[in-house]
């Protein structure tokens, strides 16, 4: 898990060479596991780590892909698909993870706990 530095209201988690496109890494933000992935395209999304299903910090190793038009993770647990943008579960209505907001600052990658 990454250690994190906080500037304001937005906390500085890794940079962005150290997420493998297509993957994702955690990082602990004020006590909480934020899950943070980096696309093909560099595009970043950040949601929280924790798989609401089973309880267990493992959404940052879950599969990234695509279902139709949105781009989702998969828990690696039961193999439910989350929506990276909003935190949806695309199984489940009852299920969600907190999306968080996300930017690249340069080579840093920064997230902040809020409506994305």
């Amino acid at each position: 898990m990454n250690s994190s530095v906080t500037t304001g209201d937005w906390t500085c988690v890794c940079r962005i060479g150290e997420i493998v496109p297509d993957t994702g890494v955690c990082a602990l933000v004020a006590g909480e596991q934020v899950a943070v992935f980096r696309l093909a395209d560099d595009t970043l999304h950040a949601v929280g780590n924790v798989d609401p299903e089973s309880g267990a910090a493992v959404l940052s190793r879950g599969l990234v892909g695509s279902l139709g038009e949105r781009v989702v993770v998969a828990s690696p647990i039961h193999k439910q698909h989350y929506d990276l943008r909003t935190g949806e579960c695309l199984e489940d209505a009852a299920l969600h993870v907190h999306a968080w907001q996300i930017r690249r600052d340069g080579e840093h990658v920064l997230v902040r706990r809020g409506e994305r």
